[in-house]
């Protein structure tokens, strides 16, 4: 018992008992097998492998390991990853049957009492807690598993080796959709035990629906049925057995009824279903007595409840139970005499027609399960298998006999398939293999089904009923001799004097054949079924449908040819299926949890054949696949073979498994179809081709989640701030930022996720500060998911392995239901109090808007209430009770002090928090507008302002400067062209600026396509120590630049800053441009040989030449401008610019020069590019843009001159100087790079600043690695 305190089956430390899969073990022998089950039964494990055969081994208690919790953990794992459970081999055949579209079954074998019913309905349980769907699938779902408890009613029994025995056999087909949904099933039963109604084994009962009824019917039922005590009725008390151990039948009674409702048996025929049952077991009380050697009922009041309750008259049913119509021929005229039957005839009688009534009354509810689920058509479906298991009892009768010869086939089934059909498979294929030899049970089939040379039991048993005339034993003694003429003589029969032996797969067993002949004719006189006909109720009538005028011809069905029949139809129909296999033992006879018999257990593992199933697992190969289907399926692993291979398909395989480097000796290729040895190789495939589809998925959820992002976090944020509008204060560098949502990485956190449920999904999550009952401040880790929030603390371990290491512990978990309220200042602090039923929580958080609108969200879905809010200057918060002084309140008081830092003083208990004024409490987050262009198409808005950065030239607004907005976010765009208006109707992705508030990542735009060569508008750069190249970066021009850099006459814009990629120059523009004087200024601004006019050539910037046309003349590239922020178009990279005509120009849409003033007149051949994008309408008054780019013949003419050129002797280096310390900045956050091109950091590091940026993103460098990071992260020093 200890074991169970220390360990749980599924922890990381479970105690390992024996092996989880029997092909590992290093001794094959039943000894070995046995030792295995049994130390894995005492530890509570009782289910174990065979490669993909599950051993199940019969508690006979409830065992903890069937919650939703373990339906969580075996939902899309693989075999290997959990231990061995009836879960996972159901999840892998539903998988199965959707990624193969093949449909599976699963056979339930053992011996009664093995736990094969309990296994068949948790089967069921997981496919409907795993399968999705909707109203008309949850409906199919309840009838499913409703029509357990009802068939189990109607059709299970306790008998000697077990309390809820199955005596009947059930085929349930559950139905699926192409997409996994359950929207059908079909039952198919046979072979119900009818003589039990009638008569039962010794300590044995009779169906469970019989004491059920008495125990659980209403005082009104009781009176309209006749129900008494079960000692009253002569079905019931031929044992004096009438209470089960475990069982309670009043409950089980109203859970019968409740399926019946379920499954849409209306009210009426429930009560008359009721009433048959009553009526059989009043039915069994007539009894009679011989007067003149012929029967007569012994009491006629014991006609009247039967009649009664059957509808017939009371008379006539005296009638038929005591005499006989038959027909005689003689020559063409037929009569009908009546003949009176002796006492044992007609009690023959009276039973017939009680079990004839209940085989009828069974396959109705069959009938009614299997119409309320019907499908018009057959998609996919899983079928399951629950069937009596082998019976040997003392004596042993014609049912014990249907049913082990079922087990029998069963069994063949089994054999064909493991063990013949997979090593034939070996040899057709060519595979090298050893053949394993085993016990083929085929020979005692046929010994039982055989019609012919020799004929079997069955045949020769329906030849003696087909000229037996009355009953008695004659027949019986007759079938004696005959079957010792026909099979007197094979091995696995023997005769004795009141029967015969089989050698069964399972041991022998000794069948008495007293009543063979009789219960095999299974005929129901015409005579009962003219009395049930006269039934005044419609319900009795229907199940009596037979038309007795026609004439019969041939031989009447037996029970023993019906039985072979199914058990046929039963086994073609398993065979078309993917068979999945359930081996059910039996541990004791007692029936009670942890008893283990040595013996019993050995004979059920040598006659289930475990061992030479062990034998041809270890030595064959786990999986087989046609190869066509095996490149099907791992096509995508390699690009040769997505989406096709192209060439024979044996390669194209050896291909694959050679990509993926799977060792040689792990497969064989056969002549259709490739063999991996062990199941850890499939796993690997497996995973790998997961690995693939969620590398897939991830790209598409990412980029779908960014393009929802984008639309809607303007809402969000607008939704949040409702909450505070009017009541509190916003901070500034907050209003506008971002929500993210889960600022911890719970991806990547398992020892967070531990706490929450497996698919719990998280709402918001960060790290926040606690303060407790003196004020003082506790990290904690905040989660908040749909239903709850987690308070996650770290605290030393203080003994144990583990002993000094931190660990995480959960401090507190609580329902969203048990937030009573949340409490604020009016200020514009972070701080706030969660208040619960015991004792509330004081918190910070620079998140506080975001985790307090999605608490109110969620508290509203759950409540359909508002979560109460409260803001006021004085908090009050109650502490927990603990020790001397403790609990009560604690007050906080909010005063107006400096700055945006909250100033904390604790006294007592109260703290006083002061902080300066932030924006006004109706402040709202900045809702940018975008002008609307002639297409329609709309810039998205940026959703927050840049952030502030450090000023450039005195008066002159630099990169970042607070009165420039970025024109384009110049992190992770798709391509060059995304930083421009996209054309109409493209539905390219725009990605708006942002201002990031305090710890909030900038916005990033998403990439266009993953791995795919970005466009770009000029070359990339070259190493930084070219000379050819300058420096890398940001241009603001402003109205007085422009006038002084040689445009006079020339309108500017207020402002605009362009960010670009270097751009190597020609040879006549490199060099930081050095100035020539006396060179002349064309009327284009440019001078004679491409030098820059009226300025240093070391100010120009590295990007195209823009300049403004005058008044009138329309933008040629579809400039536009909203709210003094340029907009510019796509421009096509400079590298794929053709030559156009010999003067040098490129570009244009023709070879004409562009409108005055025109930069023909000029001497250097620069164009207008007007082939770029498209045109869009300008604000009126606006100035436009013209973009000038040198011509490819000009850039090469200028090549050669300058290659022609001597260089200048070198110069004598000059001595380094040591280089300046250039700005550097101090991490105010933790920060967790997202990219590969991004830097990560914690708090205090102190990094490099290359480059800084209005996007927010700024590159540095940390313990020499250069990267991108988030700028309102850090603070300059």
């Amino acid at each position: 018992m200890g074991s169970k305190e220390r360990f749980h089956w599924q922890s990381h430390n479970v105690k390992q008992s024996g092996v989880d899969d029997m092909v590992l073990l290093s001794k094959i022998s039943e000894e070995a097998i046995v030792e295995n089950l049994k130390k894995r039964f005492m530890d509570d494990f009782i289910f174990t492998y065979i490669g993909p055969v599950l051993i199940s081994v019969n508690p006979f208690k409830q065992m903890p390991y069937f919650t939703e919790r373990e339906i969580e953990l075996y939902q899309g794992a693989a075999q290997y990853e959990n231990p061995p459970h009836i879960y996972a081999l159901t999840d892998n055949m539903y998988r199965n049957m959707l990624i193969d579209g093949e449909n599976q079954c699963v056979i339930i074998s053992g011996e009664s009492g093995a736990g094969k019913t309990v296994a068949a309905k948790y089967i069921m349980g997981y496919i409907s807690k795993v399968s999705g769907g909707g109203e008309k699938v949850q409906h199919v779902k309840d009838i499913i598993l409703q029509s357990n408890p009802l068939l189990e009613a109607f059709g299970n029994a306790k008998t000697v080796r077990n309390n809820n025995s199955s005596r009947f056999g059930k085929y349930f087909e559950i139905q699926f959709s192409r997409g996994g949904e359950p929207d059908g099933g079909k039952i198919s039963n046979f072979l119900l035990e009818k003589s039990r109604v009638v008569s039962q084994n010794e300590c044995e009962r009779n169906f469970h629906i019989y004491y059920q009824l008495i125990q659980g019917a209403s005082q009104e039922q009781r009176q309209n049925l006749g129900i008494m005590s079960p000692d009253y009725y002569f079905y019931l008390n031929q044992t004096d057995t009438y209470q089960v151990e475990g069982t309670d039948d009043r409950s089980d009674f109203h859970e019968t009824v409740n399926a019946m409702q379920v499954i849409g048996i209306c009210g009426e025929d429930q009560q008359l279903v009721l009433q048959i049952v009553a009526g059989i077991l009043h039915l069994g009380n007539i009894s009679f007595r011989e007067q003149g050697n012929y029967a007569q009922v012994e009491n006629a009041d014991s006609l009247a409840f039967p009649a009664y309750l059957l509808g017939v008259d009371q008379e006539r049913l005296k009638e038929k139970v005591t005499s006989r119509k038959m027909d005689s021929k003689w020559g063409g005229r037929s009569e009908s005499i009546t003949v009176t039957l002796n006492v044992e005839q007609a009690a023959y009688t009276r039973d017939a027609l009680a079990k004839g009534l209940y085989a009828r009354v069974f396959d109705f509810l069959v009938e009614s399960i299997n119409r309320a689920m019907q499908k018009p058509y057959e998609e996919y479906s899983v079928g399951v298998l629950d069937i009596y298991g082998f019976e040997i009892f003392q004596k042993n009768g014609f049912e014990q006999f249907c049913i082990n010869f079922v087990n029998e086939k069963l069994q063949q089934i089994f054999i064909e398939l493991t063990l013949k059909a997979e090593q034939e498979e070996y040899v057709q294929e060519g595979i090298k293999w050893t053949q394993i030899q085993y016990f083929n049970n085929k020979v005692v089939c046929d010994l039982i089904e055989n019609k012919l040379n020799p004929p079997g039991i069955m045949s020769v048993l329906d030849d003696v009923c087909a000229t037996m005339h009355a009953t008695g034993e004659g027949a019986d003694q007759t079938l004696l001799q005959k079957l010792q003429a026909a099979v007197g003589t094979h091995e696995h029969f023997n005769s004795w004097n009141s029967g015969f032996v089989i050698h069964h797969y399972a041991g022998k067993v000794s069948y008495d054949v007293n009543g063979f002949c009789e219960r095999n004719r299974d005929v129901l006189f015409t005579d009962l079924i003219e009395l049930m006909q006269s039934s005044e109720y419609g319900f009795i009538r229907m199940l009596f449908p037979e038309k007795l005028d026609s004439d019969k011809k041939g031989r009447p069905t037996t029970a023993g040819s019906k039985i072979k029949k199914q058990a046929n139809d039963l086994v073609n129909t398993l065979m078309k299926c993917t068979p999945h296999y359930i081996r059910c033992i039996k541990p004791n006879e007692t029936k009670k949890p942890r008893d283990w018999e040595e013996s019993r257990v050995k004979h059920q593992v040598e006659y289930l054949g475990l061992k030479e199933n062990i034998r041809v697992r270890r030595a064959g190969f786990a999986y087989r696949r046609l190869f066509h289907k095996f490149l099907q399926r791992y096509a995508i692993l390699t690009p040769e073979t997505w989406p096709s291979w192209r060439g024979d398909e044996r390669q194209g395989v050896q291909h694959l498994l050679r990509s993926v480097n799977m060792d040689p000796e792990q497969y064989q290729m056969g002549r259709s179809k490739v063999f991996v040895k062990n199941p850890e190789s499939l796993f690997l495939l497996e995973e790998m081709r997961e690995r693939k589809f969620d590398s897939f998925a991830r790209v598409i959820q990412k980029a779908w989640r960014r393009h929802i992002a984008i639309r809607k976090y303007e809402q969000m944020r607008e939704e949040a701030a409702s909450i505070l509008y009017n009541f509190k204060e916003r901070r500034r560098n907050s209003i506008n930022r971002n929500f993210v949502g889960d600022y911890l990485g719970m991806e990547e956190r398992p020892e967070l996720r531990q706490f929450l449920a497996k698919r719990e999904r998280v709402d918001f999550a960060d790290s926040i500060t606690k303060y407790d009952r003196r004020f003082k401040p506790i990290k904690r880790d905040f989660i908040l998911t749909p239903k709850y929030f987690y308070l996650i603390g770290r605290e030393k371990v203080k003994k144990g392995p583990e002993k000094g290491q931190i660990k995480e512990v959960l401090k507190k978990k609580v329902e969203l239901q048990a937030v009573s309220g949340v409490s604020l200042s009016t200020r514009q602090d972070d701080f706030f109090i969660l208040h619960e039923n015991d004792a509330d929580n004081f918190l910070e958080s620079i998140f506080k808007t975001e985790l307090i609108s999605l608490l109110c969200k969620r508290f509203e879905e759950l409540t359909r209430s508002k979560l109460p809010l409260s803001f006021k200057d004085t908090l009050q918060f109650r502490v927990k009770k603990e020790g001397w002084g403790g609990g009560g309140t604690r007050s906080v008081t909010f005063i107006r002090g400096q700055g945006d830092v909250a100033t904390l003083k604790a006294g007592g208990k109260t703290l006083t928090v002061s902080i300066g004024d932030g924006l006004p409490r109706n402040a709202k987050p900045t809702r940018k507008g975008a002008a609307q262009g002639r297409s329609g198409s709309r810039r998205p808005a940026p959703s927050r302002s840049a952030p502030p950065a450090p000023r450039g030239e005195e008066g002159v607004p630099g990169w970042g400067h607070p009165g420039v907005q970025a024109a384009w976010p110049p992190r992770n765009a798709p391509s060059w062209d995304g930083m421009f208006q996209e054309p109409a109707g493209t539905g390219a992705p725009r990605c708006p600026t942002a201002m990031p508030g305090p710890r909030e990542t900038p916005t990033r735009c998403p990439r266009s396509r993953r791995g795919a060569p970005r466009p770009r508008l000029f070359p990339p750069a070259p190493p930084a120590t070219s000379p050819r190249h300058g420096p890398h970066l940001s241009t603001t021009w402003t109205s007085s630049t422009c006038l002084t850099r040689g445009w006079p006459g020339r309108s500017c814009p207020t402002s605009l800053s362009l960010p670009h990629p270097p751009l190597p120059l020609p040879p006549a523009l490199g060099d930081a441009f050095p100035c020539e004087e006396g060179t002349r200024v064309g009327q284009s601004g440019f001078a004679g040989r491409t030098h820059l006019p009226g300025s240093c050539a070391s100010q120009f910037p590295q990007s195209p030449h823009w300049e403004h046309p005058p008044a009138g003349t329309e933008h040629p590239m579809g400039v536009g401008q909203r709210d003094g922020q340029f907009i510019l178009p796509q421009i096509p990279q400079f590298t794929h610019l053709q030559e156009q005509n010999t003067s040098g120009w490129a570009g244009g849409s023709s070879t004409s020069c562009p409108s005055s003033p025109s930069p023909c007149t000029g001497s250097t051949p620069w164009v207008w590019d007007n082939r770029v994008g498209r045109r869009e309408q300008h604000m009126p008054g606006s100035p436009a843009l013209r973009v000038w780019t040198p011509s490819l013949r000009s850039l090469r003419m200028q090549r050669r001159r300058s290659v022609s050129q001597r260089p200048p002797p070198a110069r004598r280096p000059k001595p380094q100087q040591p280089k300046a310390a250039g700005p550097r900045c101090r991490a105010l956050y933790q920060y967790i790079g997202q990219d590969v091109d991004e830097l990560s950091f914690n708090v205090g590091d102190v990094l490099d600043i290359l480059m800084e940026d209005a996007s927010g993103w700024w590159k540095g460098r940390l313990h020499g690695k250069e990267g991108l990071f988030p700028g309102n992260y850090v603070q300059k020093i």
